[in-house]
């Protein structure tokens, strides 16, 4: 009797747990309608917001790093920097031993005050020669005057000679005293040859003075060159000099350090790099296909796989003139052999938001999820 009543009401137990066919059905609906829901939103998303964001993984943080070098030869004195040190700009770097450059600065130096001193004493004699170019224009003018008083002369004498020759053919006159006017007129006449040949030389000296005085101006000109090329000598040894010191051009981080004490340097050898991680920005190739409403200043949404779960900002820059393909060592050379289409990538350079650095530390190298939206200008 008992195990017919136990049977009785676990057949009652479960017919109540076997849901009716209403009810069944008000479940179907209410997740179709669920499923819908979440259809018709998606859909409204990828409609506003969706179809417009272009996503790749192919993006990496990038850095215009240096490699710093030297400009002279010459041994290292002392490194001043550790591996991966924070430098500002125009802290020194390295120090080259500089004993063989302060002599060759005081080498300089002396050949400049030896130009400067030839400079002084050719002024002097060019001076000295402008005094005798003077003296001798006042010795010409002398000479003109000596050659005017001998020509009166001369006429004096030569008017008395006449005027006696005429006075001795009247019989007014004696012999004696044409003879002492011819004496005194031939006198007259030498004298004169004398003041021209006197003029004649003072002129001739004269112009030797003026060639003297060209010559000592050119020599002028050329101990002024060569003073000039003491002062530029002078200044590369100071240049060197000061090179013996590297510093750092631009503030970054210290890295690939390979300088070390006592080592032989010479100009253009890799002593350290210089990573401008403040400067830091995110290079990302898309696919062509993804460029076609993409333009600079756009936002980008940018996720560092160091870092999962945070978001930084920043926004399109500019874009590559070619794709990776035309920058290979080797191009690939579509006209020969078979023909297979490749989808090529752009590099879309992206900065970041000013406080972007602030919140995570962002190192060149590190991959990069970039995620645009192109719905905005």
């Amino acid at each position: 009797m008992n195990i017919a009543v136990d049977q009785q009401h676990a057949q009652a137990g479960a017919e109540s747990a076997t849901p009716s066919r209403p009810q069944r059905q008000r479940r179907y609906w209410l997740g179709g309608a669920a499923l819908g829901l979440a259809v018709l939103g998606y859909g409204l998303y990828w409609l506003d917001t969706g179809r417009y964001l272009e996503q790749t993984d192919d993006a990496y943080v990038r850095a215009d790093w240096i490699t710093i070098s030297a400009k002279v030869s010459g041994y290292v004195a002392e490194v001043l920097v550790a591996d991966n040190q924070a430098v500002a700009a125009g802290d020194p770097l390295v120090r080259l031993h500089d004993r063989d450059y302060q002599a060759r600065l005081l080498q300089a130096r002396a050949r400049q005050s030896e130009s400067r001193a030839a400079i002084a004493a050719q002024q002097a004699a060019l001076v000295t020669l402008d005094a005798r170019l003077q003296e001798q224009q006042a010795l010409i003018e002398q000479a003109a005057a000596d050659i005017d008083s001998a020509r009166a002369e001369r006429q004096r004498a030569q008017l008395d000679f006449q005027r006696y020759h005429d006075l001795v053919a009247q019989r007014a006159a004696s012999e004696q005293r044409l003879e002492s006017a011819s004496a005194d007129f031939a006198r007259a006449r030498s004298a004169l040859t004398r003041a021209d040949a006197a003029a004649s030389r003072q002129r001739t000296r004269l112009r030797v003075l003026q060639a003297s005085r060209a010559q000592a101006a050119a020599l002028l000109e050329q101990q002024r060159a060569r003073a000039a090329e003491a002062d530029a000598s002078l200044e590369l040894a100071s240049h060197e000099l000061e090179d013996t010191l590297i510093r750092a051009p631009i503030a970054g981080v210290v890295g690939q350090r390979r300088v070390r004490q006592r080592q032989y340097v010479t100009p253009g050898l890799p002593l350290l790099a210089l990573v401008p991680v403040e400067q830091s920005f995110v290079v990302a190739n898309f696919k062509e296909t993804q460029l076609r409403r993409m333009r600079a200043g756009q936002p980008v949404k940018i996720q560092l796989d160091s870092f999962p779960g945070q978001v930084l900002r920043g926004r399109v820059d500019s874009f590559s003139p070619g794709s990776g393909a035309v920058f290979a060592l080797l191009p690939p050379d579509n006209a020969t052999g078979n023909f297979t289409k490749i989808v090529q990538r752009f590099p879309v350079k992206v900065v970041l938001d000013g406080g972007a650095r602030q919140t995570l530390p962002i190192l060149p190298g590190m991959s990069v999820i970039a995620e645009v939206d192109t719905h905005e200008p």
